[in-house]
């Protein structure tokens, strides 16, 4: 019995020194992980700086093509580039790929974010640009900063994240307000009936945060609603905008 009782601490120690190391090696490897993450900014403010305004579109990667979510996806990337829009997807299947197809058909910018999982082995192939990325939140980042606005489709946690991400910096005015548009009365409806039984009720968020986004059925109404906030928007006079250039 002590022996094997000797034994046995004996293993722990080894095992605990083996995890102590492999501690050690992970934490000293991060100050270089800084470098691979400032590639993937650079690469991406790079590449995407030079597509012009777009419009960033989610959803599930579990949609298959002839169905009714696909067809909207795509009609609504084809609208988008006909509008001079550039269409920014996951890079993915499903949505993504049907909204990549729309923009190509179009022959407009196609571009897709793409990132390396387990799950996904391949891009969509109907991209005309392509990113693909290791971080989530370098990802996150671009999705945002090269957007004019948002079209979330039927999706999942992925779309979520996106969606409550975008109307958080909204609603906290880190950035500028711009079009969020939700593709599904149906689906969305039990959300939005929470957001306002719920989370407005109770006082956990306000009325005019409901006003953050728009909810349609229709492809068409979907692209005008973008279209219209920037016609609606005053403009600026050159003095006012040199100065927000500068801040």
């Amino acid at each position: 019995m002590r022996k094997y009782h000797h034994t046995s601490k004996s293993k722990t120690r080894h095992q605990e020194t083996a995890i102590n190391i492999s501690d050690y090696a992970y934490r000293a490897e991060e100050p270089w992980r800084l470098f691979r993450i400032m590639a993937e900014f650079v690469e991406g403010f790079e590449t995407l700086s030079r597509i012009g305004p777009a419009v960033s579109i989610f959803g599930s990667a579990r949609i298959k093509p002839g169905t009714k979510d696909y067809q909207i996806a795509e009609e609504i990337g084809y609208l988008l580039a006909k509008s001079g829009y550039a269409v920014i997807t996951g890079g993915g299947p499903g949505i993504m790929e049907a909204a990549n197809y729309g923009a190509k058909k179009a022959d407009g910018q196609s571009v897709g974010l793409s990132i390396n999982l387990p799950f996904e082995d391949k891009s969509n192939p109907y991209l005309t640009d392509e990113l693909i990325f290791n971080y989530f939140f370098v990802r996150k980042v671009m999705f945002v900063k090269y957007a004019k606005g948002f079209i979330a489709m039927p999706g999942g946690f992925g779309t979520l994240d996106e969606l409550f991400e975008a109307l958080t910096l909204i609603q906290t005015q880190k950035i500028k307000p711009f079009p969020i548009v939700m593709i599904g009365r149906t689906y969305w409806k039990d959300l939005i009936g929470w957001m306002k039984d719920t989370q407005l009720h109770q006082g956990m968020i306000s009325e005019v945060d409901l006003k953050l986004f728009f909810v349609t059925d229709d492809p068409k109404e979907a692209v005008q609603y973008i279209l219209d906030f920037y016609k609606k928007r005053p403009k600026k006079n050159k003095a006012s905008a040199a100065v927000n250039k500068r801040r």
